[in-house]
């Protein structure tokens, strides 16, 4: 609870405690309502592009202008599930880790969990009680000590969270930036589960899935698994698709320094994985990205007045069309 707190309003609850969910949710609710902030529900982004004038932000049949643009979400917006699990025989029961709740959406018989991140490896802890539990995937690492009593709280705090995450691994040292390619690649280090918590459960590791052969999931090292269900514990897409912008590099990936656009003045990012440190995707580490992008925002309102100033309106237009054309 300690890190959970945005600028101006601590989170109300004990620091070393865990919020849950719905806590969090209130929490969120009760900022907007208490700084007035003009939070607008229900409100979908269909399109983001430009034209000679600025951004323009579609939404139905709604059209927004602006100057500038902060695409503040994080990579966790649609499910990733292999095309391939398509072919998996009907009678084996598949879904991704979002949609899991408890064991009882299984059936009898054998459990692959393609994924061996955080959401896969506390699936597969819980189904190993009561199905054979096979976890597909490459090892994530894991923080080497257990979070329960107040000094393992303490140190996850000061340490790791604040220390590590938020000081250490940052785009400005050497570690910070070798820890973040392997990041984006493949997700963090395990919070909760230890690998001997899974190994004494019995969950049994193997390599990632490939592809489906004869209706089941084939392995990197060509096994074919006979299971009855498979949970995909992939991750997630960031589903940036709907900014119609030359931004992207070969990988999808948005191309940005530290959450600005340097091919697009005026279109930023904040929340999204090591955005700028390994906290930047979490609560405590958002607020000092945010304040960096509220920087950049001055700094190019200022430019733009002073050039208004000096040349007049028709002086922006030329850098507009140049620039974003």
């Amino acid at each position: 609870a300690r890190f959970n707190g945005l600028h101006g309003m601590p989170f109300p609850a004990p620091p070393h405690s865990f919020p849950t969910k719905d806590e969090m949710a209130d929490y969120l609710e009760r900022y907007a309502s208490h700084f007035q902030l003009p939070v607008r529900n229900g409100f979908k982004v269909d399109r983001l592009s430009r034209d000679e004038n600025g951004y323009v932000v579609k939404s139905g049949d709604v059209e927004l202008e602006a100057e500038q643009v902060v695409v503040a979400m994080a990579n966790y917006q649609h499910r990733r599930v292999p095309g391939f699990a398509a072919e998996l025989k009907p009678e084996i029961i598949q879904f991704h880790s979002s949609e899991y709740r408890n064991p009882s959406q299984l059936q009898a018989g054998d459990v692959l969990i393609a994924g061996a991140g955080n959401s896969g490896s506390e699936i597969a802890l819980e189904l190993s009680r009561s199905h054979r539990t096979w976890m597909a995937g490459r090892d994530t690492g894991h923080i080497p000590f257990r979070i329960g009593g107040f000094w393992s709280r303490l140190f996850l705090a000061g340490l790791v969270l604040r220390v590590g995450f938020h000081r250490l691994l940052t785009l400005k040292t050497a570690i910070g930036r070798k820890v973040r390619s392997k990041m984006l690649r493949q997700g963090g280090p395990l919070i909760r589960v230890k690998p001997r918590d899974l190994l004494q459960a019995g969950v049994q590791r193997l390599p990632k899935v490939v592809a489906v052969r004869e209706g089941f999931p084939l392995l990197e090292d060509g096994r074919v698994l006979e299971v009855e269900n498979v949970i995909w514990c992939n991750g997630y897409d960031p589903a940036l698709s709907w900014i119609d912008l030359p931004i992207f590099d070969q990988l999808g990936e948005p191309m940005h320094e530290a959450g600005v656009v340097q091919s697009a003045p005026g279109l930023y990012f904040v929340g999204r994985m090591f955005l700028y440190a390994a906290s930047s995707v979490m609560v405590h580490g958002v607020g000092r990205d945010a304040a960096r992008i509220v920087r950049a925002i001055r700094v190019a309102d200022r430019s733009k007045k002073q050039i208004e100033l000096r040349d007049g309106p028709r002086a922006m237009m030329q850098p507009w069309s140049s620039t974003l054309d």
